[in-house]
């Protein structure tokens, strides 16, 4: 029997009368996003247009930004690569969202701060340094060798011996290799050395036994550090350190890893000096405990390297030079002199080299870093020069129908540049693009073509989309921005009197031109001026530092009461929370167990206290190779982080969980009065509250806060810490319109109990609230570097004759 034959299926063809339009695809939609605190949010973000995200600090911006859509759009792009590769990538997992649609790939620039690695340097961040490398091991005369020649990062290598090369018959052949680097062989690229007082580590005139060992935590029964000295059998233990031979010194101090046998037990001896350089010298000091931070400050000292005068490189690279400027001279020199300089080279063999070399270097002056010098390390920039450093490289991109998310573009911007600032983000967006902004300043939302407003509040307050829509409508929508948007904080009518001044004299540090000036005390004195006209220089290498003559007095009458709270990261991981990293835990811990007759210790899930089952991380992690990770709470203590024999234990009627699941607010309440009642807890509470802090709960992750839940964490810390001059750097970061009062009551308290305080700041209203001002300038770089005015605001709006001047009269409506 014959079958009919089919006819073959077609595919189903687009209808005529229903057309892909695709102009459809002009919109990213998000629905239900969930992470961190955002509460279900559905909302549409129209492309190839600049849209701000405002609200205050801790409202879900970043959540909804940073962490919904620039990270799904990342972690679509890693999909497209072979298994192979994203083994090598970072594993990223699905935002916690329902739909994502019309996701174009995401440039990010955030504020993370860049690697503080000591050979990280400006132009090793942006390749400005490779460039510049093969541009002298090309014109270089005489000539040095390849580009690693002129690299910090390369060290000379040379060997020889005998190879087996496996080609038919195997054949052993002498071979010879060499490569010439550009490595400083005496500071190994670094530009300094360390200089370690010997004075600080032990008393000589005691032998180990006596316990001759002066370092925090090296006590004299110590296993793994002093009795591996007293008992390694290279030294004699009954024996003053200042009587030891010659060899015996060399043994103590240098000697190299050698395994040692103490009371049975295989044990590594190493000279002191290197032990003590990998103990303490290879870790960050703002992780350091105050006293072991202390110590390290008192025994090392860090001095410009003699044989390379802190250019890291060799006589060799530094000899090399196009006509009279070695790339020494060049690193060394401001930016903006450079791109002078590389425009007056004209040599055709490397022409494409110099085009791109110069663009980069206009890139950064028209960025606004022309005073920047390649040879800056770029673990001292701050935030704001950080993040517009990582633009640099996208300015000349011919890459259209991209998203660009930017995090506080503004920080640490002058009123002055930030106009020019809007400007790159508005042509960024006309070239087809579309622009993500997470910001608080007016003068960056006033530009915007969408804004989008989240809130009310912050952390569970938060996580809602109060407002989206025009600038206009955001001004009459009610919202805690709307209402503050056209704030405008009034100069001072009365300004305090100061009960004395700090004097600097001759402050010379970085751009400084030999500047004298009077800080006064017991008032609110704000330096300012454009970035990079010496503000930081002045405040913590003059003052802080004592450098330039005069100034060391200075910082010796503020005494060892100055308290600095810079931008500096704040260090701690999933296991961090506001709880241990204030230092909140530590009487919460105490009276647990001393309401229970138990050890503290088990009132910490870093310690004792944690569940055997997630070891005290509340998740369990469960790795899938290049895909995402899984984290799933844990079963045994649903996430809750203790053992549960730990959660019997009562204080007050809540066990420790509970305690940490607190927001500031309620616990401030608790440890307040009543049986649960803790001075020491609830006096650290009443600072996390009077920085703003009182919504965030005890126990919250440090990597869930937002940057400036970070800074005023921070804040809250070093106001416990004793001193009668408090040093701030630019406090107003990441804060909204409404915080900012918030935070000129905090600083007018401060003053108020007798403390003298000096911010670093660019924002008008903290400007205006001051008692009173230095500004510095005209400029910045060698254009800056001088007091150009010292006054009440009220004189600098009257006079004037400063860029701060005109715009803080344009501020306050003069």
């Amino acid at each position: 029997m014959t079958r009919p034959r089919r006819s073959a299926a077609k595919p189903d063809a687009p209808s005529a009368q229903a057309p892909v339009d695709p102009d459809s695809h002009d919109l990213i939609r998000v629905h239900g996003a969930r992470v961190n605190n955002l509460k279900d949010v559905s909302i549409e973000i129209p492309k190839r247009r600049l849209t701000v995200f405002t609200g205050v600090s801790g409202s879900g911006k970043s959540s909804l930004v940073f962490d919904t859509i620039a990270a799904e759009s990342q972690r679509l792009i890693n999909e497209t690569y072979s298994a192979f590769v994203q083994g090598f990538m970072p594993t990223l997992a699905r935002p916690e969202v329902d739909v994502l649609e019309g996701l174009t790939t995401a440039i990010i620039v955030d504020q993370q701060r860049l690697g503080s690695d000591p050979r990280s340097t400006v132009g090793t961040v942006t390749d400005t340094n490779a460039m510049l490398r093969i541009l002298f091991s090309r014109l270089g005369k005489p000539y040095a060798g390849s580009p690693n020649a002129f690299s910090f990062n390369v060290p000379s290598v040379r060997a020889s011996g005998a190879i087996t090369v496996e080609r038919g018959n195997k054949k052993t052949v002498k071979a010879t290799f060499s490569r010439t680097g550009g490595m400083c062989p005496r500071c190994e690229g670094r530009g300094s050395v360390s200089d370690i007082d010997l004075a600080q580590l032990y008393d000589d005139s005691k032998s180990l036994s006596e316990g001759a060992f002066t370092i925090p935590g090296w006590k004299s029964d110590s296993f793994w550090t002093v009795r591996v000295y007293a008992e390694s059998g290279l030294l004699d233990p009954n024996k003053p350190i200042r009587r030891f031979t010659k060899k015996e010194m060399q043994d103590f101090l240098y000697h190299e890893p050698v395994k040692v046998k103490v009371e049975g037990v295989n044990l590594t001896y190493e000279g002191l000096i290197p032990k003590i350089q990998k103990s303490f010298l290879s870790k960050d000091k703002e992780s350091m405990q105050p006293h072991i931070r202390e110590f390290v400050e008192r025994a090392v000292t860090f001095t410009t390297c003699p044989e390379c005068e802190g250019t890291r490189l060799t006589e060799a690279a530094r000899s090399s030079k196009i006509g009279k400027v070695s790339i020494a001279d060049a690193c060394a020199m401001q930016i903006s002199d450079l791109a002078e300089w590389v425009r007056g080279l004209d040599e055709p063999s490397v022409a494409p080299l110099l085009a791109a070399l110069r663009q980069t270097l206009d890139s950064f002056v028209e960025i606004g870093l022309g005073y920047l010098a390649l040879e800056r390390p770029s673990g001292t920039l701050s935030g704001g020069e950080a993040q517009r450093v990582k633009m640099i490289r996208h300015l000349g991109s011919s890459l259209t129908d991209t998203t660009y998310v930017f995090d506080e573009p503004t920080i640490g911007l002058h009123p002055h540049d930030i106009q020019r600032m809007n400007e790159l983000l508005l042509r960024l967006r006309n070239k087809g693009n579309t622009v993500l902004v997470v910001e608080h300043k007016p003068e960056t939302i006033a530009i915007a073509d969408h804004v989008v407003d989240l809130g009310p509040g912050a952390g569970s307050a938060g996580g809602t989309v109060c407002f989206e829509g025009s600038v206009e409508g955001l001004r009459t929508g009610g919202t805690v921005t709307g209402r503050h948007f056209d704030d405008r904080a009034a100069v001072k009518e009365s300004v305090r009197t100061p009960r004395g001044k700090l004097s600097i004299r001759g402050a010379s540090t970085n751009n400084l031109q030999d500047v004298d000036v009077d800080i006064p005390l017991g008032v609110l004195t704000v330096v300012t001026g454009v970035a990079g006209s010496g503000k930081s220089s002045l405040v913590y290498g003059s003052l802080m530092k004592g450098s330039g003559r005069g100034a060391a007095a200075a910082a010796g009458a503020a005494g060892d009461g100055v308290v600095s709270v810079d931008q500096s990261a704040i260090k701690g991981s999933r296991r961090s929370n506001p709880a241990t990293y204030t230092g909140l835990l530590e009487p919460i811990r105490k009276a647990f167990a001393k309401a229970n007759g138990v050890k503290p210790a088990l009132f910490s899930a870093n310690s004792e206290g944690a569940c055997p089952n997630c070891n005290g991380a509340g998740v369990v992690f469960t790795d899938l190779a290049m895909m995402a990770g899984v984290a799933s709470t844990c079963e045994v203590c649903e996430g809750k982080r203790f053992d549960g024999s730990v959660l019997e234990y009562r204080f007050g009627g809540r066990d420790i969980s509970e305690v940490l699941a607190m927001s500031v607010a309620e616990a401030e309440e608790f440890f307040g009065a009543g049986e649960a009642r803790t001075p020491a807890a609830h006096t650290i509470l009443g600072r996390l509250a009077d920085v703003g802090l009182g919504y965030i709960s005890l126990g919250q992750p440090l990597t869930t806060l937002s940057g400036g839940e970070r800074q005023r964490l921070k804040l809250a810390t070093h106001m416990g810490e004793k001193g009668g001059v408090y040093v701030l750097d630019e406090p107003t970061t990441g804060l909204h319109l409404a915080d900012v009062e918030q935070l000129l009551g905090l600083l007018d308290r401060l003053v108020d109990s007798g403390k003298s305080v000096i911010v670093v700041e660019h924002h008008q209203a903290v400007m205006a609230h001051a008692d009173w001002i230095i500004d510095l300038g005209p400029g910045a770089g060698h254009d800056g570097g001088r007091v150009v005015f010292e006054g009440t605001p009220a004189d600098l709006v009257a006079g004037r004759s400063t860029i701060t001047g005109e715009h803080l009269a344009a501020y306050v409506g003069a």
